[in-house]
């Protein structure tokens, strides 16, 4: 029988006690899961007590034995090697002691004469041929070592493999290679991600929300059609039944207002005496019950329509809304941004990492900058806004421009977010600030959260409020990896800001999907 991962009431809550999901109760086949959501929804916590390595709050996880995860940090030893990273280092050398003539009979019982060629295989798949199972993996970049980290967990052939942002800050090649590795696994897979293209090659998706977790069959295309699909029928539904809740209270308004006037009419004729007593006294009578029907009915109907309009709401998620939205920068279509001539630079005075580097950007282009991890781009941003002084070269900026790196360095950790925007557009006020602010879910008490506390997701957002946010956006935006610990709601808002946004672009992104959404005009590959 195939392995499964059963959960069954399983519920989570933060270190202070706020609930993130309860109650979960689902069931995964040996095939390729992608699990989605918005950043805090707790997909890295369920991914962690799935795996085991962490309790839920209450509630059970049925696990098969043989399971491997890989987290979101891959964060190798100084005397890490490749061998050690696949847990092979003494199998390996148990091998070389035989072939030295050393060996004990031990050794000779225990040697596994595949190891040499497996390894190479594992390498060969993604992408790293050639590399030599001694090689230190801290002379590896990050990209390579979580290559390296996913082929070792995937070596023994667990029934399961967790994966928490496999392809998070890997270029071109390390996604397809990771891409490529999910698609020839043959066991079961849950992925977390908010790569399109990855989950594009899942076999189904559970979107986790605050409201529990809900599975499609398909890949992310199909889950995204679904999930629209299904959110138009629930505010459909929703605002249907509040329409025959306030019908209700109209219906119920009006009975009372008829029977205000009836009253009205009955004091009338009462006070005229033109009518025997007994006859008043009947219909007084017989209108007091009619009322006291119409009263437990019309309550009756009103419990009813609250009731539906309650269920209704229920199936929708309430979350405050990513709304970016970008005044005009003033940028015209002939003005020169920039000039750069010649452009030498790097963090090594030795060995630049740019050599010789020329471009002209004229109006709102939109140029991507793309290529291999280690050939330069973040260097290159570096260099284009003078946070790093070129070795060689000119860089002329003819143009207010904002710069955006993969720290967000241009905000101050020991400041409250509020601050930080009010230092960096001293031109707005605090209403103007808390408007900006809210739109990318910053409203009241988190605009003056410290920067310092916030994880990477919130980090980015904040920065791109306190620059494009701005009531007068730069005309050139430069942005590296702003993708990278959105959620995929954020993401799709920062695309939709950015097509709405008149001013040039240049860009650092692997995400392919982002670069197309945001009509990238020109791309240069280092």
């Amino acid at each position: 029988m195939p392995a499964s991962i059963v959960l069954r009431g399983v519920s989570a809550t933060t270190p202070d006690g706020t609930a993130l999901f309860s109650g979960l109760d689902l069931s995964f086949a040996a095939c390729r899961t992608g699990l989605v959501g918005r950043n805090g929804v707790g997909k890295s916590t369920l991914l962690r007590i799935i795996a085991g390595l962490a309790a839920p709050a209450s509630g059970a996880v049925e696990r098969p034995a043989r399971l491997a995860m890989l987290g979101q940090q891959v964060a190798p030893r100084a005397d890490d090697t490749i061998a050690s990273a696949f847990g092979i280092g003494d199998a390996l050398a148990r091998l070389q002691r035989l072939e030295a003539g050393i060996g004990s009979l031990d050794d000779a019982a225990e040697a596994d004469w595949t190891l040499p060629s497996r390894l190479e295989d594992a390498l060969v798949r993604i992408g790293l041929a050639g590399l030599a199972p001694e090689h230190r993996l801290d002379q590896l970049s990050g990209g390579q070592q979580t290559r390296i980290a996913l082929a070792a967990a995937l070596f023994e052939s667990p029934d399961f493999i967790l994966l928490d942002e496999p392809t998070n800050n890997l270029d071109a090649e390390g996604r397809r290679a990771i891409g490529d590795m999910l698609a020839g696994w043959r066991g079961g897979a849950i992925v977390v991600s908010h790569d399109r293209a990855l989950l594009r090659q899942m076999d189904q998706i559970v979107e986790l929300t605050s409201l529990g977790a809900t599975l499609y069959g398909g890949n992310f295309d199909h889950y995204a059609e679904r999930k629209a699909i299904a959110l138009e029928a629930a505010e459909r539904a929703a605002e249907g039944a509040e329409r025959r809740a306030e019908a209700v209270d109209r219906r119920i308004q009006a009975q009372s207002e008829r029977k205000a006037r009836s009253d009205a009419r009955g004091q009338k004729t009462r006070a005229r005496n033109d009518m025997p007593k007994i006859l008043l006294d009947a219909r007084k009578d017989r209108a007091g019950r009619t009322a006291a029907g119409n009263a437990v009915q019309a309550s009756r109907l009103r419990e009813t329509a609250e009731a539906d309009a309650e269920a209704a709401r229920a199936r929708l998620e309430i979350i405050a809304p990513v709304a970016l939205s970008l005044g005009p920068s003033g940028l015209s279509a002939g003005t020169r941004v920039l000039d750069v001539t010649g452009l030498t630079g790097g963090h090594n005075l030795e060995r630049p990492t740019i050599e010789g580097f020329s471009l002209t950007v004229t109006g709102p282009e939109r140029i991507a900058i793309t290529g291999v991890n280690g050939s330069g781009k973040s260097t290159l941003l570096a260099l284009l806004t003078g946070a790093l002084a070129p070795m060689a070269g000119l860089v002329r900026r003819a143009v207010p421009f904002a710069h955006l790196d993969q720290q967000v360095s241009l905000l101050d950790r020991a400041l409250p977010l509020l601050d930080n925007y009010r230092r960096l557009n001293p031109d707005d006020d605090e209403t103007a600030a808390r408007t900006a602010l809210a739109r990318l879910r910053f409203r009241a008490d988190r605009a003056l959260v410290r920067v310092g506390t916030m994880s990477g997701g919130e980090m980015l957002r904040a920065g791109l409020a306190c620059t494009i946010g701005a009531g007068r956006p730069p005309q050139v935006l430069l942005l590296d990896e702003p993708t990278n610990h959105l959620d995929l709601e954020a993401i799709a808002a920062v695309e939709a800001g950015l097509n709405a946004y008149d001013g040039a672009l240049i860009v650092v992104s692997h995400d392919r999907d982002f670069l197309a959404a945001i009509g990238i005009t020109r791309e240069i590959t280092l």
